[in-house]
């Protein structure tokens, strides 16, 4: 296949997997490849896959196997296979799938051009992989925020996980690398960066360094830009949530108030057996001094209906604790059986039906406690993130507040404004005139920032959406 190509990119998963995606594409793009949103017209395919749980597979063999159709019906000469699925199955999608060309796990990410331009992926097991500020990306994400990596990997021994399995032990960026990148981002027109990694917490841990995250935090909070900036970081592991990093959050207006801290459960029995440890009264208590420390904060967290040997006492526990913690945003995953999971291997499963019955009662009780936190919002004016025209009416624009983070959390909508119509990617002030379950509806008030001047800032492609946002049973 002479070059240079189109190559077109299908991302699944989350916005770990994004991130990766992007790397690739600034990889190739830096070689002098072009991307496209079209498979159609892509000389290269590739699909970055998912394997958290059972869906999230099944919903990359399908993708792989409909990507593997454009061999026939477009240009695609190649299909290549990348990600998590790859480090879970690689030996079967050799073996099984003979439409893929060629594979790249989580660590081979530097050897797409080699592979799109017809070479083999090394042989040897690469050493971990973990991108800098210097690494060609190119951003899928709106201009107006982006995901930034700080650290891959996880040490955590949490039954119910595969992903140390895929992406190996902990290892942080340094810091001066994150700041660089960040500050790169910022002078682009990005307006939020998302600070993500398996265990953001244990951030620096590795490097020596002490409050890790409390002391990055505080050095992005000091970036000089001509707007305001929001920085949000996600995947707190709560015994990792330190007073230090409590009051840096406190400290600096920069620093969204939004914590995403996945407790999983609440009984002591079930933790255990998840080794996670703790229990439901040791996270009250955690939730009170975290929203003494940072008052107004939102706290999002995302637990596991029907972990093995989950009795019916330990559900009724969990459910008072979710009323109890009365938390602004929560996800509820239906426990995966995973063949490689340590969790496989415990006796007292769950039956599916129990399972599902179990998530929809989470969500129905959070439902009621988003649905009344929504309505104390009713006369309020709060500053929201414009996004753009609503893809569902034109009648609506959508906008988020800094409690609500992409893709997972809920929305605002922009019903109305005054004097200047939005532009997505401003900072604006709306006043909220109506309150549903998990959205808010609003008028936006004049605006008292010049308008957003981005700068180029990378390729849209071909991103499929995340998977907790495709659930509207997890979304809250």
């Amino acid at each position: 296949m002479p070059g240079p190509y189109k190559v077109g990119f299908v991302s699944l998963g989350c916005p770990k997997n994004l991130v990766d995606s992007e790397v690739m594409m600034g990889q190739l793009v830096a070689r002098g490849h072009e991307l496209t949103p079209d498979p159609a017209e892509a000389d290269v395919l590739v699909v970055n896959t998912c394997s958290f749980i059972d869906p999230a597979k099944k919903e990359s063999i399908e993708t792989i196997l409909e990507m593997a159709e454009f061999k026939k019906t477009g240009r695609a000469r190649k299909l290549i296979v990348a990600g998590c699925l790859v480090e879970r199955y690689r030996d079967a999608i050799r073996q099984e799938v003979p439409e893929v060309d060629a594979i790249i796990g989580t660590n081979d990410l530097a050897s797409i051009v080699a592979v799109c331009e017809g070479m083999e992926a090394p042989r040897i097991p690469p050493e971990p992989y973990l991108y800098h500020d210097l690494t060609p990306r190119v951003l899928s994400t709106p201009r107006h925020f982006a995901y930034i990596k700080i650290a891959e990997g996880c040490d955590h021994p949490c039954t119910f996980c595969v992903i140390p399995q895929y992406r190996g032990h902990f290892r942080s960026r340094h810091l001066e690398s994150v700041v660089s990148e960040a500050a790169r981002l910022f002078d682009r027109g990005v307006r939020e960066i998302n600070l993500i990694g398996q265990d953001t917490t244990s951030y620096g841990e590795d490097l020596g360094l002490t409050d890790g995250l409390a002391r990055l935090l505080e050095r992005l909070a000091q970036i000089d830009t001509p707007r305001e900036k929001w920085i949000r970081f996600l995947y707190a592991y709560p015994n990792r949530v330190t007073q230090k990093l409590l009051d840096t959050m406190a400290a600096h207006p920069a620093l969204v108030k939004y914590i995403d801290m996945p407790l999983q459960h609440a009984s002591a029995r079930v933790l255990k057996r998840m080794k996670r440890g703790a229990s439901g009264d040791l996270f009250l208590k955690l939730l009170e001094r975290i929203r003494r420390t940072i008052p107004g904060v939102a706290i999002r967290t995302s637990l596991i209906a029907g972990f093995p040997g989950e009795t019916a006492e330990d559900f009724e526990e969990l459910c008072r604790f979710v009323e109890a913690a009365r938390f602004d945003n929560l996800g509820v995953f239906a426990y995966s059986d995973e063949d490689t999971s340590a969790s496989y291997a415990l006796d007292g499963k769950v039956d599916g039906r129990a399972i599902h019955n179990r998530k929809r009662r989470l969500m129905a009780i959070q439902r009621k406690i988003a649905r009344a936190r929504n309505r104390a919002l009713v006369g309020l004016e709060v500053p929201v993130l414009v996004e753009g025209p609503s893809p569902e009416t034109d009648l609506l624009w959508t906008a988020r507040l800094s409690t609500q983070a992409p893709e997972i959390d809920g929305a605002v909508l922009i019903n109305d404004f005054e004097i200047a119509e939005p532009r997505p990617g401003e900072i604006r002030r709306l006043r909220v005139t109506e309150a549903h379950d998990y959205d808010v509806v609003g008028t936006l008030l004049p605006p008292t920032e010049p308008a957003p001047n981005f700068a180029a800032s990378g390729v849209l492609v071909n991103i499929a959406p995340l998977a907790p946002a495709s659930d509207p049973e997890f979304r809250s």
